[in-house]
């Protein structure tokens, strides 16, 4: 009975123990994400009560803003009160996908808004930078923006340029040994059928030749 209870009681304990854990993880990135939000609230407030921005590109700058600070290139951006013009913003009534790839999310409107990346140590130009959320009323549910160190993709050992010349290359080397191999064997059989017209043309003329001295020989008996 004493055997049976222990596992249990261990398995109890295990549980209290994941649990706990999950709310302290919880509990430490509450304020993280907390600063992050209250960050984010000053940013648009001082975009909308300062530079005069329209909500949505107010709120559009400032993630754009906290996205690039998270890129190896950007420390951070600054939005001068030109990016809020309208030669470099605008809010688009949208109603279709934000765009052709993996967010096809249906939009209402889209956002556009130019910054200004400054880079790491503000060494530099600064980089000019263009970010696109899409919105359905307030919610943003898309983003992109021209980041100039895109993820890394997977290499492969061989460019696929290289494998298809190596390929035609093959290819010509194939055809040019089967054109060889082909005009070989006709060369060998054009030989065959001459020596063959040859011998025989030798034969038919000797042929002719031996009836002519036998006939000479008689005549001379007679």
């Amino acid at each position: 009975m004493d055997s049976t209870n222990v596992p249990r009681r261990l398995l109890r304990l295990v549980g209290r123990l994941a649990t706990l854990a999950a709310s302290l993880s919880l509990i430490c990135s509450a304020p993280a994400f907390a600063d992050q939000l209250e960050q984010h609230n000053d940013l648009v407030n001082k975009f909308v009560n300062d530079m005069h921005a329209d909500p949505l590109v107010a709120d559009c700058a400032a993630h754009g803003n906290f996205v690039a600070s998270t890129s190896t290139a950007f420390d951070h951006v600054e939005f001068p009160p030109s990016s809020f013009d309208s030669a470099h913003a605008s809010v688009t009534p949208w109603n279709d996908s934000f765009d052709e790839g993996k967010q096809r999310v249906k939009v209402d409107n889209i956002v556009v808004v130019e910054g200004l990346g400054i880079a790491q140590g503000g060494g530099g130009d600064p980089a000019d930078l263009k970010f696109r959320c899409g919105y359905v009323g307030t919610q943003m549910l898309a983003f992109s923006w021209n980041d100039p160190v895109p993820p890394a993709r997977v290499r492969s050992g061989e460019p696929s340029g290289s494998r298809a010349a190596a390929g035609k290359h093959k290819s010509a080397k194939g055809k040019h040994s089967a054109s060889g191999k082909s005009t070989k064997k006709a060369t060998t059989m054009s030989s065959k059928a001459s020596s063959g017209k040859s011998s025989k043309s030798t034969s038919s003329k000797s042929s002719g030749k031996a009836p002519a001295k036998k006939t000479a020989t008689k005549k001379k008996a007679q």
